[in-house]
């Protein structure tokens, strides 16, 4: 029975993931998952889909078990006004929120949008010392005993004595059943990375820009948690100047100043210098904005961009959100400087959240 049970929940479970696969672009468009996202899963919302259940009449309206019955009355639902009402011609709405681990998630994505896995650098060939339980011993703590295996050796024994009474099916081990986790000591790499996240706050980029932003953003995330054992992330704002926020104030602060991209190229390369040398973290920056750059003539920003941070990166991605109150200029100075098959720079415009999920493919397509 228990066998079977697996085996419909496994059943169930590659229907939720088709249906996720089918209604992907969906997800990535509106970023519906991103309240529901705890640590480790994240809920969604899967149409046209419903659990099986029982369903249960009502007792009050007499049927079968409710008494005596006389010849001719008809056994059925009872007289209850359930389905009253006209016919309609449109299908009922099934949603149901299914929970699935963001690693699952991750790799649903690469599977839809082809995406290689990375191949990091720096400390991914350092290795330190992790401790797996993969083995069992006659000996341990009690904190580490294998309850499973310690009842299987008990039943095992009192079989094979005689002593296991079918009647009064107890079984209880003693000192020699008593099994026990071990663990070994096996090396592997250590690959950390640093998500370092820019953008502009000045007046031209809205509330819808930053939604935008933001969605891609948790997208970004899931996959290269999925790829690296640590993830940190950093959070820089800019108008005419810039500085590293939290999470909160890089999504909902908006300032009425200037632009000058160079200000948070400036910040991105110190916090680079200080807290993530590059022989120790693998480095992805996403820039963001509406492509102006008023305060400067992009020399200074494209100069920092060539000499300091590319070089030091696996990859930087710079996305440009139309805006209707952006020049939308800073793309092409981009394309022109660097071209458009740069192996570190990767550029996309983003139109819309439609266009959110050619852009997390062009920008994570490259395997970095």
């Amino acid at each position: 029975m228990s066998t079977k049970i697996q085996r419909d929940a496994t059943r169930f479970r590659e229907i939720v993931r088709g249906k996720i696969r089918q209604n992907l672009r969906h997800y990535i468009s509106h970023g519906e998952m991103i309240g529901r996202k705890g640590r480790d899963l994240v809920s969604i919302p899967v149409p046209q889909l419903d659990v099986p259940r029982f369903r249960y009449g009502d007792n009050s309206t007499g049927g079968v078990g409710r008494g005596d019955g006389e010849v001719g009355q008809p056994i059925g639902r009872g007289q209850d006004e359930e389905g009253a009402g006209e016919a309609g011609s449109d299908p009922g709405a099934h949603i149901l929120e299914v929970d699935i681990t963001l690693e699952e998630l991750a790799q649903i994505m690469a599977d839809e949008l082809q995406l290689p896995r990375i191949e990091p650098k720096g400390n991914a060939n350092i290795s330190q010392e992790k401790y797996r339980y993969d083995s069992i011993r006659r000996s341990g703590p009690e904190s580490l005993r294998h309850f499973k295996r310690t009842y299987v050796q008990a039943l095992r024994r009192q079989i094979a004595t005689g002593t296991y009474n079918l009647r009064r099916p107890r079984v209880v081990p003693v000192g020699e059943d008593k099994r026990y986790r071990a663990w070994s000591t096996v090396d592997e790499p250590q690959a950390n990375a640093v998500i370092i996240y820019m953008m502009d706050v000045s007046g031209s980029m809205t509330d819808e820009q930053k939604d935008v932003v933001r969605t891609e953003a948790f997208w970004i995330d899931t996959w290269l948690r999925s790829q690296y054992d640590g993830v940190e992330r950093r959070y820089i704002i800019h108008d005419a100047a810039a500085k590293e926020v939290d999470e909160h104030t890089f999504y909902h602060t908006r300032e009425s100043g200037g632009t000058r991209i160079s200000s948070a190229y400036n910040v991105c390369w110190d916090l680079m210098q200080k807290q993530f040398p590059v022989s120790e973290w693998n480095i992805y920056c996403f820039q963001f904005s509406d492509g102006d750059n008023w305060g400067e003539d992009n020399r200074e920003s494209l100069s920092l961009l060539k000499e300091k941070i590319l070089p030091a990166c696996n990859l930087f991605c710079y996305g440009q959100v139309e805006s209707p109150y952006g020049s939308g200029d800073y793309i092409h100075s981009l394309e022109s400087h660097f071209g458009e098959d740069h192996e570190t720079l990767v550029l996309s415009e983003i139109a819309n959240k439609e266009a959110i999920y050619d852009s997390i493919k062009k920008f994570l397509g490259k395997g970095k």
